[in-house]
């Protein structure tokens, strides 16, 4: 269910990509926007994805189990009106240090004062959306431990439909067009809230807001937030520190940075997002139970789906990057050389895609069992070897027109890194004990997965993607996705692969 919905609002998400390039381009003014755009959203990802949902949802399983619901309704009522106030402080904070914020977050803009100015005016636009989103995202969690999952999981797409709208009907209107973006993300975070209301209402769980700061659980949950904001949350911290950066190379890095992202949190949000949504429920429960076999079990199934889903997904976005982007996104102000950058940025993040799924899975094995402190020391470690590898790697590689892509690169190398010291310490502590089969498993998904690179990169390295118009780009794309999608698949059953391997608690 979490991966359908995904899948609507990664669709929509492009087509608000296409809208975007098509009519903004990829110049300093897209950049301004990106970075008014990226500070709410990576709030949005830290306090209301990343620390709110690890901390809440295990905690809110927990309370289910052991209290009536009339003690669980309090202690929501409670937890949503301190929070509501914590957040709406924190927006209206965010407005008046607009520019101060845009100095932290992309420093390279400040001797372009028309371009540090514009930023700075649609950040003041798009930070209220903190405030809205992390009610969503409180109202999510609640669903979510309650089995509701559809809601939650489409309402991001209002997102894209309002900045589509923004973008086609409003951006003629303005003087300076591309603030119609920061406004519809304004729109959409008042629009995913109200959509939440209805889903609450008929569960019996709309909470009744009041503060409530005195409450030992609302204070341990609070608590539980801080150390869970760099556990689970780590790659966007890995990506901000790419934007700053990327603010002082040539201009358009932020915005080829920003289609590479997209087009990996395409397999990312359908995926890796879905299965770690769908998990952290089943592990708390586990562990509330005692059930260290299933709560075992469970992570063995999310890591085995982590690979079979996982490198098929990175061999196929490093073989067909600039078709992805010719196809997706070359169309007016967004030319050939914005492919071939982009492109470049593309293939080095995609190497990056199995850490950012397998981190999600990890951390919430964690974060299940109520240990936030290890997501934390590992999340720390991987950005200080982030931002080591982006200074060794990024400016003399910006020589050569490297600098974005070796961004890309270190952010990737940073997440493999982070969910090997988790998978380490998973193993170590014998809280993971994986089911038999793996070194057959592995075998098979590398032989499969050598052949569906070979197949794409020989098949399609000669075909003029840039000279084919729109119709006959995403044709051939589709054919070719098609086909390799196909191939992997057939080879892995003739590899000997069934269905039955992956189910939980089964080994192969």
């Amino acid at each position: 269910m979490v991966g359908t919905m995904a899948l609507i609002s990664r669709v929509l998400g492009f087509i608000r990509d296409m809208v975007i390039a098509r009519h903004f381009g990829a110049d300093a003014a897209t950049d301004a926007f990106f970075v008014a755009f990226r500070i709410p959203n990576f709030l949005r990802r830290l306090f209301a994805e990343g620390s709110f949902a690890q901390a809440f949802v295990p905690m809110l399983s927990d309370y289910r189990e052991n209290t009536d619901r009339a003690g669980l309704k309090l202690f929501l009522d409670r937890a949503s009106g301190s929070l509501a106030l914590i957040v709406l402080l924190a927006s209206l904070a965010g407005m008046v240090a607009a520019p101060l914020l845009t100095l932290i977050f992309a420093p390279g803009f400040l001797g372009q004062d028309g371009q540090f100015n514009l930023s700075s005016s649609m950040l003041r636009i798009t930070f209220p959306y903190l405030f809205f989103v992390t009610l969503t995202a409180f109202a999510g969690g609640i669903l979510n431990t309650h089995g509701r999952f559809a809601i939650p999981a489409f309402t991001p797409a209002l997102l894209n439909v309002a900045m589509i709208a923004a973008a086609l009907w409003l951006a003629p209107h303005l003087p300076v067009p591309v603030t119609a973006l920061a406004w519809g993300v304004l729109l959409a975070g008042l629009a995913q809230l109200a959509l939440q209301v209805p889903a609450l209402m008929a569960a019996g769980l709309l909470p009744r807001p009041r503060i409530g700061f005195a409450d030992p659980l609302v204070r341990r949950l609070l608590k539980r937030m801080v150390p869970a904001i760099f556990g689970a949350s780590v790659t966007q911290v890995n990506l901000l520190v790419d934007t700053l950066i990327a603010s002082f190379l040539m201009s358009g890095s932020v915005s080829w940075l920003y289609y590479s992202d997209r087009l990996v949190e395409f397999p990312l949000g359908i995926f890796g997002v879905a299965l770690g949504t769908a998990i952290l429920p089943h592990l708390a429960k586990s562990h509330a139970n005692k059930d260290e076999a299933g709560f075992s079990n469970a992570m063995d199934w999310g890591l085995r789906w982590v690979l079979l889903i996982g490198l098929p997904a990175t061999v196929g976005l490093m073989a067909l990057a600039e078709p992805l982007m010719s196809t997706l996104f070359q169309y007016d102000a967004f030319g050939s050389r914005d492919v071939v950058m982009a492109g470049r940025s593309l293939t080095t993040y995609s190497l990056g895609l199995i850490g950012f799924i397998a981190v999600k899975i990890l951390a919430s094995g964690f974060n299940a069992r109520h240990d936030l402190r290890t997501p934390v020391r590992h999340g720390i470690y991987s950005m200080l070897a982030n931002l080591l590898l982006c200074l060794v790697l990024v400016f003399p590689l910006a020589r050569l027109g490297f600098g974005h892509a070796a961004l890309a690169l270190s952010t990737a190398l940073a997440a493999l890194f982070n969910a090997l010291l988790l998978l380490y310490k998973l193993l170590t502590d014998g809280i993971f004990r994986p089911l038999p089969g793996w070194p057959v498993y592995l075998a098979r998904l590398f032989a499969c997965n050598v052949g569906l690179g070979f197949l794409l990169v020989h098949a399609t390295a000669d075909l003029p993607w840039q000279d084919w118009s729109a119709h006959e780009r995403i044709m051939g794309l589709m054919a070719w996705i098609a086909i390799g999608g196909g191939a992997y698949f057939a080879s892995l059953g003739i590899c000997g692969l069934r269905p039955s391997h992956l189910a939980l608690g089964e080994g192969s």
